[in-house]
């Protein structure tokens, strides 16, 4: 009789524990109203998962070690499902942070995406200023632009300076190879003697001030000019451009 008893406790066991489990899960699903109840759900499960796995491995339940092994299978791709819009906005953190961000990369060519759009801006005469930070930080400029964050883009940059756009007078400062913001006013060259209007005198500003690269483009005439350094190059050449912006900030992507 005791042998039978002995044989009969640990299956009777077992089937009550799964048993209860079922029908705990399925009264509370059947008790929500609504979808976003399933996040809760899944970490119920797992609280469940870990107490089922303590005692299956503490009373030597073998068909319930087995049954878990293979929810677990089954579970960690139900999980992934259900956060992958919060697993999704924790890479996308870990991306951005200063600890990864310069060993992660989202493939973007920032200086030639600078290029296509200075060539389509210059060549509709679309005025334009666009700083690129270097070692000297521009982060006391940016403070008085709209704070953007986004990856630089031509397409971007277009509409940016777009005439109709509220931005377009000011300056777009790109910072770890992102577009920091734009609308920056940027300090004024008080050289008098080089007859410029107001952008050429905020870019060649910001070059006598930090070792910025700053890239004009002439509303009145289409020409592109590049400051830096404290001196300012007008009306350079596409070529001429792409390789000053390949030797000066290039190498640092």
């Amino acid at each position: 009789m005791a042998d039978f008893l002995l044989a009969f406790w640990k299956p009777a066991l077992q089937i009550g524990i799964l048993f209860t489990v079922i029908y705990a899960v399925l009264r509370l699903m059947q008790s929500t109203g609504g979808a976003g109840i399933v996040k809760g759900l899944a970490v119920i499960l797992v609280l469940i998962f870990l107490f089922l796995y303590y005692i299956s491995h503490r009373f030597y339940l073998e068909e319930i070690s087995f049954l878990l092994g293979k929810f677990l299978e089954i579970a960690v791709f139900g999980l992934i499902i259900i956060f992958q819009p919060e697993l999704r906005r924790a890479v996308v953190r870990l991306g951005q942070s200063p600890l990864f961000g310069s060993f992660i990369r989202s493939g973007v060519n920032v200086t030639e995406e600078i290029e296509r759009a200075v060539s389509r801006l210059a060549k509709n005469r679309v005025g334009a200023i666009i700083a690129i930070e270097r070692n000297v930080g521009l982060g006391a400029y940016t403070e008085g632009g709209l704070k953007i964050d986004a990856e630089v883009r031509s397409e971007l940059l277009d509409s940016i300076f777009y005439p109709g756009s509220a931005l377009h007078d000011g300056a777009v400062i790109v910072q770890n190879g992102r577009i920091a913001a734009a609308g920056c006013l940027l300090p004024l060259s008080e050289n008098p003697s080089l007859g410029l209007g107001t952008r050429h005198r905020a870019g060649l500003g910001l070059a006598e001030e930090t070792d910025a690269i700053a890239i004009i483009v002439s509303e009145e005439t289409g020409k592109v000019s590049l400051a830096v350094g404290g001196k300012l190059y007008r009306g350079i050449e596409f070529p001429e451009l792409r390789k000053r912006l390949r030797e000066l900030y290039a190498q640092r992507e």
